[in-house]
């Protein structure tokens, strides 16, 4: 019969939770050939006690990202992939407002420095960056973004070792800076063109 796909072997899954005959290696390999935009996400923590109006305010928290898209038009959302039981993962699971700045090519220091591992607190990281406070928000949004976004939680969806954040848009500005965006490919920033 044409046109029908046998599945069985495609659809044949090892005891690591992978389709037989795809290792982690191959599938990283295959996934480091599509380009994506940089973007970084971040948002600002609850305060550690919101009924004394002199304890410590939460701290800013940001994550580079790559697995960032459009969902809807109407309504707009976005979605981002956050790595299961990280940071960023963890606070948008109790903070619903957070907030995306498109990173311009010319942003590359800021993908690498919220993208590595073991870092220093966020604080620090933020320290020497032009930012300003989104009004709907309060996360930062990074100056010299292509774009800036802000977003509130409609959906959480657990998905193997990661979860998937769809965001309603509740604003979006275009602050008009030059340049073309930061791409990741083949395991690189890299520029378009």
């Amino acid at each position: 019969m044409q046109g029908v796909l046998n599945t069985s072997s495609t659809t044949a899954t090892a005891a690591s939770g992978h389709a037989e005959g795809v290792s982690n290696d191959e599938f990283r390999a295959a996934m480091s050939r599509l380009a994506a935009a940089v973007v970084l996400v971040t948002a600002q923590e609850p305060p550690l006690d919101p009924d004394d109006p002199d304890a410590p305010g939460g701290e800013d928290v940001g994550m580079t990202a790559t697995a960032f898209m459009s969902v809807s038009l109407d309504p707009p959302l976005v979605m981002v992939s956050l790595r299961e039981g990280s940071r960023m993962d963890d606070l948008l699971d109790e903070q619903p407002l957070w907030a995306v700045s498109v990173l311009a090519e010319s942003q590359r220091h800021i993908a690498g420095r919220f993208a590595m591992k073991g870092r220093i607190s966020d604080r620090l990281l933020f320290q020497d960056l032009p930012r300003v406070r989104g009004e709907i928000t309060g996360a930062p949004l990074m100056g010299g973004a292509l774009a800036t976004l802000e977003c509130r939680t409609e959906q959480r969806v657990a998905a193997g070792d990661h979860t998937l954040v769809i965001g309603r848009v509740l604003s979006a500005r275009v602050p008009g800076a030059e340049g073309g965006p930061l791409m990741y490919f083949r395991g690189r920033y890299r520029q378009l063109g």
